[in-house]
């Protein structure tokens, strides 16, 4: 049963991306939006954290979903660790960050489509990050950087499969976000 329902939520994923994905300007558009609408709404979703680990999520998912302007979600979860268990913590806020930069990848995905028509070069750079995906998700996901969006725009220009990209990126994402709470958990708790 349980295989029944990751098939459907597989087949689900893949027909939204690749019903978005027929435009490349649908899909930058879409990109651009969610990243707008993230920074209008800025307020909102900070007072997402009277909301525990579902606010977390939200808030780690909303602070990926801008590209290429940085919002500081670790900062929340560093101060939610003062009351929630850190490990716990870190796992969900490391999933909705993973989740919030699909919007990057769907960005890098329609420039990719652009630029396959207008770059000669833009192969060579597609197939180096087809051949270091793996590492170079993970490793740029689990440092604390502002240019993680440019692996998200390489990974989607260079077709990864989405679900590789949000799986690697989740690894380091979690990994990071349980270290930012264990921070906040020894900072807030004397330890």
């Amino acid at each position: 049963m349980r295989g029944i329902k990751q098939e459907r939520y597989k087949k689900l994923g893949a027909a939204i991306i690749s019903m978005v994905g027929k435009k490349p300007i649908l899909e930058i558009a879409v990109a651009l939006i969610i990243g707008a609408t993230v920074l209008l709404l800025s307020d909102q979703i900070a007072a997402l954290g009277d909301w525990g680990y579902v606010g977390a999520f939200f808030i780690s998912m909303a602070g990926s979903a801008t590209i290429l302007v940085p919002v500081p979600s670790w900062a929340v979860v560093v101060g939610l660790a003062k009351t929630l268990d850190p490990l716990t913590l870190g796992i969900v806020a490391g999933l909705g960050s993973a989740i919030g930069e699909l919007t990057a990848y769907l960005f890098g995905n329609g420039i990719g489509r652009i630029l396959e028509e207008k770059s000669k070069d833009f192969e060579k750079h597609k197939e180096w990050m087809r051949k270091n995906d793996v590492l170079a998700i993970f490793v740029l996901s689990f440092l604390p950087n502002p240019v993680f969006d440019i692996a998200g725009l390489a990974a989607g220009a260079a077709k990864v499969h989405w679900l590789r990209f949000v799986g690697v990126c989740a690894v380091g994402r979690v990994l990071r976000f349980v270290l930012f709470g264990y921070a906040g958990y020894a900072l807030f708790n004397g330890i």
